[in-house]
């Protein structure tokens, strides 16, 4: 007997007429730079709002180039400066906020996820002079306000170059490795806060702020290197796994002219997530948080005599999230982003903190705060106001009022306004459309002009077979859970086809999004050429549906959320179309650890599972991310190890791929370790590989050619 359709689907995007004589997307396509994505790199408006700066990169003969284009017409007005004999070839530029100088990044080589060693050069757009801040590799440096000067790190202590004389003056002195970081996060606020430097100059650069880290009771954590030595060694770095100590984190003022340093008082601060001057150059604002981290702080530090108020406070019974969206106005009253009345939103304080006015609102989330314009008493934002898988772009007054929406096109809308507001670049993509970059009015979202598309990359597609994705929701544990399905091109309905799921499931995530295609699009579209069907859904615990579906996951990490991976499997198996027999389901990182448990607790639904990377259990992740949702091992330990597959490795029916690469500094191979031999000792059969010295990206060389060659080889010997 024939099953019954379960779901309604609504499809939109293109429809495939014929496939006659279509190219089947390889994995040599993907990861060798055939759908290669047109950009527009490093783009920064210039503060007369008349023009704008970008990052070119030319490949013969190899070069870039920093060009400024005027908005109004879009055409180049000159190049700035260019990598030649004077000056290396650079990656990223910074103007000093004068605009007087340029700070170029070269040679730049990557520690972890966002922090970097490189050769740094100042350029004086004035006389061309090109000046190098350090003969040695350095961190994070950063151009006092009129360019005078360049703060930065090295080997823990900060130091700060003048590029006039050429003198560098070394103003802290007790770093070290492994004990006393100054100036810049260690390797768990790097991670979990995403923020590397932690000084900042005030805005007549009299002052720096700086945070210093003292690790010396974070535990260790070792990864073997192999690379090509005869004898492997051991890299050591601080990790504080859930549970354990943190570093000591304390805030401290450096005057310029004395060169004197002072020690600020925060109190019973824990983390200080966030450091930024206010317009006052006396008023600096810190972020401070509990253990919890359901207890954030707003101080004001006058630096004048480090003497500390409280601004405003926020608390949660879960956990309070970090804004990056803090903004001081010209009186240091301020805009705050917060989702304190059940979605995110954007909120008015005055300069003493007491809260004007709410100004968005509704059952929607602010996804991109973008600034306040003085002049008209607009606040330009980003939402999900056009549905939670879509994002568009708004005005409204300060007031909350004479809301407008500036973009048109249904889809992933983002924008890059000029300084003076007048005008917005917007980047629109969406699962059909590869992105494209417009001039558009800020007044009222009127299109200019075109500036940038990837023509070239749609035409490309044009020879290959694609299926689009059908966005829809499905009812699941009394959710309407956001989804996508793709089937194949020549898709029939009187036929069954194995069915891989794909999610990653984290707290406040989404992989169920308008948007263009990223490499895992393109793999899951050579797969349903082959006659598969892929299916995600973003379950509880995912973001943009507000806080309560978000934070319904606290305390229980991967439970719910397995939960609901297992309960949609089930319903996509009652479709017609689907081999109920044949479900496989995928992941990486906190997606590798739902697959993982979705095919042990899931063992009579899931057939197969990869795991990539996974966590296994949360005692061995971070303390900052892990206790943000969990609290510490201590206080939570069946919420711990309730869910850990290690625990239950006789659970496992299916086929089972689990990868790791030995160097990941995040995700440490530990969790495949012991996940390993727990399925050894329960005598169960699966297949591994370990890459060696790959970090949790697991790239390099041919590396994700040959990851993805073994997953799909798996996937189609086993679904």
């Amino acid at each position: 007997m024939r099953k019954q359709a379960l779901l309604f689907l609504f499809t939109f995007g293109f429809l495939i007429v014929s496939t006659a004589q279509k190219k089947k997307i390889t994995l040599e396509d993907i990861w060798g730079g055939t759908f290669r994505t047109e950009f527009m790199d490093v783009l920064r408006s210039m503060k007369n709002g008349k023009q704008y700066t970008v990052l070119n990169f030319n490949s013969s003969p190899r070069s870039t180039s920093l060009d400024k284009y005027n908005y109004e017409t879009l055409e180049k007005v000159e190049t700035v400066v260019s990598s030649s004999d004077d000056v290396p070839l650079f990656s990223s530029y910074t103007f000093s906020d004068d605009e007087s100088k340029i700070l170029l990044a070269t040679e730049v080589e990557p520690i972890f996820r966002h922090s970097r060693l490189g050769i740094y050069y100042v350029y004086n757009v004035t006389n061309k002079k090109v000046t190098k801040v350090s003969d040695d590799k350095i961190r994070e440096p950063l151009l006092s306000p009129d360019g005078s000067k360049v703060a930065f790190v090295r080997e823990n202590n900060i130091y700060i170059f003048d590029v006039e004389s050429g003198n560098t003056k070394q103003i802290t002195t007790d770093g070290s490795q492994g004990t006393i970081i100054n100036g810049v996060t260690d390797w768990v606020y790097e991670e979990e806060f995403a923020f590397v430097r932690a000084f900042e100059w005030n805005s007549n650069g009299t002052k720096i702020a700086f945070l210093r880290f003292d690790e010396t009771n974070v535990p260790l954590y070792a990864m073997d290197v192999y690379g090509q030595n005869l004898y492997p060694f051991q890299y050591e770095f601080k990790y504080p796994k859930a549970g354990e100590e943190n570093a000591i984190v304390s805030l401290h003022m450096y005057d310029v002219a004395t060169g004197s340093t002072s020690d600020v008082n925060l109190g019973d601060a824990y983390y200080i997530p966030r450091i930024k001057w206010m317009n006052s150059h006396d008023h600096l604002s810190v972020q401070t948080l509990n253990r919890h981290q359901n207890h954030l702080k707003l101080h004001d530090v006058n630096a004048s005599d480090n003497s500390v108020s409280i601004l405003m406070e926020e608390k949660d019974d879960a956990y309070v999230d970090v804004t990056d969206y803090l903004t001081f106005l010209a009186d240091d009253s301020f805009i705050w982003v917060s989702e304190m009345d059940g979605y995110n939103h954007i909120y008015r304080y005055g300069r003493d903190g007491k809260l004007n006015n709410q100004v968005t609102q509704g059952a929607w989330e602010v996804t991109e705060y973008y600034g306040y314009d003085a002049k008209t008493k607009k606040i330009f934002y980003q939402s999900t106001e056009n549905g939670s898988i879509n994002r568009d772009v708004y005005s409204i007054g300060a007031n909350g009022k004479k809301k407008k929406r500036l973009t048109s096109e249904v889809g992933t809308n983002g924008a890059n306004f000029s300084a003076d507001y007048t005008y917005f670049i917007n980047t629109y993509s969406s699962a059909t459309t590869p992105y494209q970059f417009t001039l558009h009015k800020a007044s009222d979202g009127q299109k200019i002009k075109d500036i940038k598309d990837n023509s070239v990359l749609d035409n490309k597609l044009e020879d290959y077979e694609l299926s689009p994705k059908e966005f829809s929701t499905i009812s699941i544990n009394g959710n309407d859970l956001n989804m996508y399905m793709i089937k194949p091109a020549d898709f029939d309905e009187n036929k069954e086809y194995p069915l891989l799921m794909f999610q990653y499931s984290g707290p406040g995530s989404q992989q169920v999004a308008n948007r263009w295609f990223g490499s895992n699009d393109y793999w899951h579209e050579m797969l349903v050429s082959q006659g598969y069907i892929i299916a995600c859904v973003d379950g509880r615990g995912t973001g943009l549906k507000g806080r309560d579906f978000k934070k319904v996951t606290y305390l229980n990490l991967v439970k719910y959320e397995t939960e609901d991976q297992i309960a949609a499997a089930k319903k996509l198996s009652e479709l017609p179309y689907i081999d109920e027999d044949r479900t496989g389901i995928w992941g990486w990182s906190y997606g590798g650890h739902m697959s993982t448990n979705c095919l042990l607790k899931g063992n009579d639904t899931f057939e197969m599972a990869i795991a990539v990377a996974p966590v296994t259990s949360w005692r061995f992740y971070d303390t900052i991310y892990t206790e943000r949702f969990m609290r510490t091992p201590q206080e939570n330990p069946a919420g711990y190890d309730d869910e850990s597959p290690f625990n239950y490795p006789e659970m496992l029916k299916g086929k089972y791929l689990l990868v790791h690469g030995s160097g990941d500094d995040n995700v440490h191979v530990q969790n495949s370790m012991r996940m390993i031999e727990a399925l050894v000792q329960a005598n169960k059969t699966f297949d591994w590989a370990i890459y060696p010295d790959r970090n949790h990206g697991i790239y390099g060389g041919n590396t994700r050619l040959h990851l993805f060659t073994k997953m799909t080889d798996f996937v189609k010997k086993n679904l």
